[in-house]
Formats: structure tokens, sequence, C-alpha cells
């Protein structure tokens, strides 16, 4: 019940300023209203002094005299809506300067909710194992990427790996192509000579130390 209470309260006081600009609104236009009929009424009692400026000069005086009433109590409307028009905006006014302060306090609240038992010192607890686990992280990241374990590999063996098998291919070609480098001949300066096989090689190398041979003897 007390809830219930408390609740049908608050909606009150919410709804009170509501009421009340609404009252004022209905007051202001009656208001509006009236002034605009006195306004009429003057101006009907000047055209009647008008009319009887000259042949009824009573009645002229009388519609005078009547315009001057109007006007009084058109003074008077004309204040009251001044006043109305001021208290409309004032109550706006503190209207939304309660909504606004309603609604930072319920912020905070908010942000209250938030932060908990937050503190700085627990703040800097966290920002600094965080720093440390990225720096741990790091760590792990460098060994890893690090060269494997075991004897550094000799540069001289590999160049003496690549140029076996370099060797190898050419001599696998000089097999299925029939062709000798020009290093291999002696006695040859320029290119290679092509479409010989093995045996003729063979015998174009004996030949050579043949001639060699002969000319050493006849020295």
């Amino acid at each position: 019940m007390w809830s219930w209470f408390s609740g049908a309260g608050a909606q009150r006081r919410k709804d009170g300023p509501k009421n009340a600009i609404l009252l004022l609104r209905q007051q202001l236009d009656m208001l509006q209203k009236r002034e605009k009929h006195l306004e009429n009424q003057m101006n009907e009692q000047e055209a009647i002094a008008k009319k009887n400026l000259s042949s009824n000069k009573a009645a002229a005086k009388t519609a005078l005299r009547r315009k001057q009433v109007h006007a009084r109590s058109l003074q008077q409307t004309s204040d009251q809506i001044n006043q109305v028009e001021q208290q409309i905006y004032s109550i706006e006014s503190a209207n939304i300067n309660q909504e606004t302060l309603n609604a930072m306090k319920t912020a905070g609240k908010a942000m209250k909710e938030i932060h908990g038992n937050l503190t700085i010192d627990k703040v800097d607890a966290t920002m600094e194992e965080l720093r440390e686990q990225h720096a741990l992280g790091e760590e792990i990241a460098n060994a890893i990427s690090s060269p494997p374990i075991g004897e550094p590999i000799d540069e001289d063996d590999l160049e003496a790996e690549l140029e076996a098998m370099e060797q190898e291919a050419i001599d696998e070609r000089m097999l299925k192509t029939g062709t000798v480098p020009v290093a291999d001949l002696p006695g040859v300066a320029n290119g290679p000579i092509k479409g010989k096989n093995k045996v003729q090689q063979e015998e174009e190398d004996e030949e050579e130390e043949l001639r060699k041979l002969q000319a050493e003897m006849a020295m």
C-alpha cells in the first residue's frame, strides 16, 4: 500500500506543473478574447461619439465615457494577460529545470552503479597487470619466433651442395642433348661444340693427346 500511494503521489507531483500550465493557458485564451472584445467596444463607442459630435453632444459624451470605461478594463485585462504569460513561462522553466535535475540524478545513480566499488587504486592495479601481461606476451612471441635450437648451418656446406646440384643438372642436360660445355674441351677457347656424344668426345681427347706426344718427340 505504501508503494502504491508513494507512486500515486509522485505521479501527482509530476502532473502538477502540466495541469497548472493547462489552466493558465485556458485563462490566457479567455483574457485574450476579452481583450479583443473590449477593443471592439472602444471602437464602437468612438464611432458613436464622432457620429453625434455635432448633432448630439450629450450622446457623444456618453459614448466617450463608455469608451474610457472599456479602456480601463482593457488595461486591466492586458496586465492580467502579461501576468498569466509570465506565470506560464516561469512554470515551464521551473518544470524543465526540475526534469533536468531529475535526469542528472538518475545519471549519477547509474554511474555509481556502474563504478560500484571501483577506485582509482584498483584501476591502476588493473592497468599495471595488463601492461605486465602485454610485456609477457611479447617475450613469448619473441621466444617462439627465434631461430631453432641446434648447431648453426655452415654456409660453405650449403654452397658446395648447391654447386653439386647445379653440376648434376648440367650433366643431365649434356646426356639428353649431347652438348658439351667449352670448359670441358681441351684446347677449345670458343663456344660449346654441339651434336657430339660422349664416345666422340673421348676419341677426340685421345687424338689430342697423341698430337701433343708427337709434338714433344719432334722437339
